[in-house]
């Protein structure tokens, strides 16, 4: 059984989307490994994005200085 878990940052993914990403997980586990889409378990995590950092800031401090330019 195939378990998947996707992390995104909590910033308005659709749940016609996150169902998208699902489904092609699933599918692309299907096609690539043989594993049954029956089986095979996917979870999709939204993570604040003070609680998801990259070098040394997180995504909040990351975008903020983005905007700034």
């Amino acid at each position: 059984m195939p378990y998947v878990n996707i992390k995104i940052t909590r910033e308005g993914a659709t749940a016609e989307q996150k169902a998208t990403l699902i489904r092609g997980v699933t599918l692309l586990l299907r096609d690539i490994l043989g594993k049954n889409p029956e089986t095979t378990v996917v979870t999709i995590d939204e993570v604040d994005t003070d609680n998801w950092g990259i070098g040394g800031d997180s995504v909040t401090v990351r975008r903020a200085r983005e905007r700034q330019g």
